[in-house]
């Protein structure tokens, strides 16, 4: 039980990075396409950062529910 613990633990902290990981890249996107004045990569930026926000929420939710 311990293993499937830690197994749980290491798949969630990846999503947390990897969520993380999104958010930033979708700033980035938001950023560049702000300064560029590009209104359809302003939405897809958004929609990225609003992503990586909801993959960090799921993970954090799941390690909560398993611990």
């Amino acid at each position: 039980m311990d293993l499937l613990n830690q197994i749980l633990d290491l798949f969630t902290t990846f999503a947390i990075i990897g969520g993380g990981l999104w958010l930033v890249w979708g700033a980035i996107v938001t950023g560049g396409a702000l300064k560029d004045q590009n209104g359809p990569q302003i939405q897809t930026g958004v929609w990225q950062i609003i992503g990586g926000g909801l993959i960090i929420a799921a993970a954090a939710l799941f390690k909560v529910i398993v611990a």
